[in-house]
């Protein structure tokens, strides 16, 4: 029987207040801001939100922080809503900060009449001067001693457009003493004259996040509001709020985000490499967004598994990216179709092949399901082999094709090298050799022992296939580390392009699936920039881990 896998720390709090009785039923929430497409990152915390819910019967809303109308779009929108269903998830409600303005301009408009509240004169540079340092207290806003009815007439105006933005603000009365920076008369409103997506032009004052994202886990009920570290120090605001406008006690717990080596987790960083044309989108396959990786041949099972081998942990550290290849290996090896593909092609002439004779060779799927079936692989007397798999003049213990040499074409039959035929240059063009009839796999009896196996296609029969090989996005391991600009610091060989491939007709007929092993290769995916029957693949991961070897 397998062991039980011990409470993370969330777990075990969610456990607690179940047992207590200080909640019936577990709800939590995924709340992203639609101003960019979800990465790896919020990966994980999709996986935990509603991960945790599941585990406890619970349920969990999408609610998007839609606060900051000059950064969202619909675009945003959509993409996250299909991310969050392709990673395998169910939202039970759908909700946006935008639903709850009316009421959290009515919660604004009540700590102004209870004196908790002002509205504030100053410049957001003025604003920062007062707020002192984490060694010396803030000193307080003139602003801050206005009457409560000078307050409501001033916010009324705000919200009916009378004053330029940046010319006011809404602040919370909090304490301009206080060790944390966060207690210091943080903002709650801010003017913009910008189009939202979902309100239009009603609005032209927009809460702060401090000030929306409380009370909105308050109106909907939620149990267990899970954020990352950086809002710790904003715990004690997000309960002052709640506190003081009397509302359901949400409660806040802090889990460190997820830090991957070779990438970066940056929103804005991410947006910058995609307005800069570094990468071609927030879906190339470089990139550590959710699209990304679905383009790059990544699983939702993968990536699921990813996130429960990472776990939750309370303080920040650096995740190596190879663990994140290795689960796509561990699925891809159970789940991807194997096929013969040769990237740099050199002719193989079988002298003794019967002339026009073509076989029809049965080859396994998948060895490791049984499920997946045959299929058949034409042999013939021109094939395609590598161009490395073949060395005129091989060094001792060479265990691929050179003359005089007998190696086993995967599935078929046993060859041997006898000559060569060369250009003006002197390059290798043609490869003679012999095969051994008696020698196919599953009926071989030659007596005939072939150390190595080579993956082939047959000439006349070959697809032509183009190959995008990735790599690493960034040179180096923790790029958040460098004081370089991030941008020196990307990979100028994290995409090698391979035009001339040559790949076995089964691509050509597979209906089923989009994601392979290419044998010797490494694992690929369907790419869609494919058409008729011009086939592109991107390189998921390779076989072995290449960078662990390159990094010793």
């Amino acid at each position: 029987m397998e062991e039980a896998k011990p409470l993370n720390f969330l777990e075990e709090i969610v456990a607690k207040d179940l047992a207590s009785g200080k909640h019936q039923t577990v709800l939590t929430r995924f709340p992203p801001e639609p101003n960019g497409y979800l990465h790896i990152g919020h990966a994980k915390s999709i996986c935990l939100n509603f991960g945790l819910a599941k585990r406890y019967n619970g349920k969990t809303n999408l609610r998007f922080d839609d606060t900051n109308p000059v950064t969202e779009d619909t675009e945003y929108v959509e993409s996250i809503k299909n991310d969050i269903k392709w990673l395998g998830f169910e939202w039970t409600d759908e909700f946006y900060a935008s639903d709850y303005f009316d009421q959290l301009y009515a919660f604004a408009v009540e700590l102004i009449k209870k004196g908790l509240a002002y509205v504030e004169d100053a410049s957001a540079e003025e604003i920062a001067a007062m707020k002192g340092t984490p060694t010396e207290p803030g000193t307080n806003s003139p602003s801050r001693s206005r009457s409560v009815e000078e307050n409501l007439d001033l916010f009324e105006r705000m919200k009916n457009g009378e004053f330029k933005e940046g010319s006011r603000t809404l602040r919370a009365k909090v304490d301009m003493a206080s060790p944390n920076m966060q207690m210091r008369d943080p903002l709650m409103y801010r003017i913009k004259f910008a189009h939202h997506h979902r309100t239009g032009d009603k609005w032209c004052i927009y809460p702060m996040y401090d000030f929306a994202h409380g009370q909105s886990d308050a109106i909907e009920h939620i149990t267990h509001s899970i954020c990352t570290l950086e809002f710790s120090s904003h715990r004690p605001l997000y309960n002052w709020f709640i506190e003081q406008l009397a509302l359901f006690p949400s409660t806040q717990y802090e889990f460190a985000r997820l830090n991957l080596t070779y990438t970066v987790m940056s929103k804005r960083k991410l947006l910058q490499l995609v307005n800069e044309k570094h990468v071609t989108g927030w879906d190339d396959p470089r990139m550590p967004t959710i699209s990304g990786l679905r383009r790059r041949g990544y699983t939702p099972a993968s990536i699921r598994m990813f996130a429960d081998k990472i776990g939750v942990a309370q303080r920040e550290n650096l995740i190596d990216v190879s663990l994140l290849e290795f689960c796509i290996r561990e699925d891809l090896n159970k789940t991807a179709l194997r096929r013969m593909v040769v990237f740099n092609p050199l002719k193989v002439v079988i002298t003794n092949w019967p002339a026009g004779k073509v076989d029809m060779i049965e080859s396994e799927n998948n060895p490791e399901d049984e499920s997946s079936g045959t299929r058949l692989v034409p042999f013939s007397g021109e094939l395609y082999i590598e161009q490395d798999d073949f060395m005129e003049d091989p060094p001792k213990k060479f265990f691929r094709l050179s003359i005089g040499n007998y190696v086993r074409l995967k599935a078929g039959y046993i060859i041997k090298g006898e000559s060569v035929l060369k250009d003006e240059q002197g390059n290798i063009t043609e490869v003679h050799c012999t095969y051994v009839p008696e020698s196919r796999s599953g009926e071989d009896t030659s007596g005939i022992k072939a150390q190595g196996t080579l993956h082939y296609v047959s000439a006349v029969h070959a697809v032509p296939v183009t190959i995008r090989e990735y790599d690493r996005l960034f040179n180096i391991e923790n790029v958040g580390a460098s004081d370089e600009d991030f941008r020196t610091l990307l990979n100028p060989d994290s995409l090698q392009v391979i035009e001339n491939a040559l790949a076995e007709p089964a691509l050509l007929d597979d209906k089923a699936t989009d994601r392979y092993q290419f044998m010797r290769k490494g694992y690929f995916a369907f790419d869609k920039d494919s058409s008729g029957k011009h086939l592109v693949f991107n390189r998921t991961v390779t076989l072995k881990d290449t960078w662990a070897k390159a990094s010793k």
